[in-house]
This record gives C-alpha cells, sequence and structure tokens, in this order.
C-alpha cells in the first residue's frame, strides 16, 4: 500500500496510474489519491470538525471549499452528530469513519485503505463496509485486508497476493467458481476431527449436539456421508493457496 501511495519508492519493477509512470512522476498519483492507513493516528483534543479542517487547510483547501466538503464528508461517514465531540472519546470504529473522512478531502479518483476493519466490533464493521461500497460507485477504491468477509461484502475485482506475488486476479464470483462442487460438511466425533483435517483441507469446525461439523474442501473424493455445500469465499481463498493454512481459525464453540 505504502508503494502504491508513493510513500516508499519500489527496488524493481513498475506503478502506472492513467498510463503514467507513478515511479518517475509520483505527483501524478499524489495528487489524485486519498489514503488511511493501517494505523491512523489522531489529535485526540482536537474535534472532528477541527481536525478534519486542519487537515484541509495543510492540503491546500480555501476555506470557504473545505467548510463544504467536510460537512459533506460528515454525512457521508454518518459523523454528524459526533463532529463537536474530541477525537479522543471516539471508538475505533469512529476515528476509522474520521479516517475516511480525511482521505477523500480532495475529492481523490482513487482511495487506498489498509486493514480498515480490524479491531473493530461487529456493528462497526458493517457500518464501515457499507461506507466503502457506496464510495467504490464513482471512484476506484483499494482496499488490503486478510478478512475475507470484508471482501465479499464490498469487492467487485480480487487480487490475491502471496509471498509476495499474485496468486490470481479475478472476480469474487470467479473465484467461487474455481471450488463449485468442491466443498463438503461431514459431522465427526471429536475423537475423529484430527484426522480429518491432517487428510482434507478443513475451512471450519463447528460443535453441536450430534457432533463437530466440520466443512472441507477437496476435488477428490469426500468422506463418507459428506454432504455437497455452496462455497464461501474464504474457502475458495484456502484452496487458492494450497492448503498451506490447512486449517483456519474458523473453530467454533
Amino acid at each position: 500500500m505504502r508503494l502504491i501511495t508513493t510513500y516508499l519508492a519500489p527496488t524493481e519493477g513498475t506503478i502506472s496510474f492513467n498510463e503514467t509512470d507513478v515511479v518517475s512522476s509520483p505527483n501524478t498519483l499524489r495528487e489524485n489519491v486519498g489514503y488511511l492507513p493501517q494505523d491512523f493516528g489522531v489529535y485526540p483534543d482536537l474535534t472532528a470538525k477541527e481536525f478534519l479542517s486542519y487537515l484541509a487547510a495543510i492540503r491546500g483547501l480555501r476555506r470557504g471549499e473545505a467548510h463544504e466538503r467536510i460537512d459533506d464528508l460528515l454525512a457521508l461517514t454518518n459523523l454528524q452528530e459526533a463532529k463537536s465531540r474530541r477525537l479522543g472519546s471516539f471508538s475505533g470504529g469512529m476515528r476509522q469513519r474520521v479516517g475516511i473522512a480525511q482521505a477523500l478531502l480532495t475529492d481523490p479518483d482513487l482511495l487506498v485503505v489498509d486493514e480498515p476493519t480490524v479491531g473493530l466490533d461487529p456493528a462497526e464493521r458493517v457500518r464501515f463496509r457499507n461506507v466503502l461500497s457506496s464510495l467504490g460507485d464513482d471512484r476506484i477504491v483499494i482496499l488490503s485486508t486478510h478478512i475475507v468477509s470484508d471482501v465479499e461484502a464490498t469487492a467487485t475485482d480480487v487480487a490475491v497476493l502471496a509471498d509476495g506475488q499474485v496468486r490470481a486476479h479475478t472476480t469474487p464470483e470467479q473465484l467461487l467458481a474455481e471450488v463449485t462442487d468442491c466443498v463438503w460438511e461431514v459431522v465427526v466425533s471429536q475423537d475423529d476431527l484430527q484426522s480429518l483435517k491432517s487428510n482434507y483441507l478443513t475451512s471450519t469446525t463447528t460443535r453441536r449436539s450430534d457432533g463437530v461439523h466440520a466443512r472441507i474442501v477437496t476435488e477428490g473424493d469426500p468422506p463418507k456421508n459428506a454432504t455437497a455445500v455452496s462455497p464461501t469465499l474464504e474457502e475458495a481463498y484456502l484452496d487458492l493457496l494450497d492448503g498451506s493454512d490447512a486449517t483456519t481459525s474458523g473453530e467454533n464453540a
């Protein structure tokens, strides 16, 4: 993300934006990009409106233009009622929404957000996803995340990176199609669970009264009594990476 936003220069390779080489002409991109880093800091003693006004001044917006733009962004991010509160009193999700607002101050053509929902509670995560989805209507939004459900909720185009390499660049629908008829659910005892995990790529396990319900991904023959189920994007992701993380953290009590 820091390479894309020109905070770092690449040691090799190229980055292009609208057919312009960003490495040799970084200002071409800087004038058109908004960035929300993973660790977004605020001045806790400033209110949301004061903070955005301060950043708008730094970025060269005229006072009248900035005032109107900030009001629009506070409405977009559902922070109007909190605009006079100090940022130190904001929840993590509210601070992230302030982060989106500051990234949009100059109305950029490209918005880059890095792991924006890490640490947010489920309700805040949903609110933030809704904001990102709406922003994608009239600009390019690049979302970097390891939370696959965020991708499912917001993305129309997906690139999967592993070990510094692009393993796939496709749509969520096409990624899911790759594991159609390859995902199964089977009920096993707790004693047999480890054997199942050793033999199959296991995406999730859920303990229920009749045993452990496990979802597996396999192109071969499934276990006896397994039932075919619709794949999730997370299962498509795991299959693409060849089970390098053979079992996910999807085990539920």
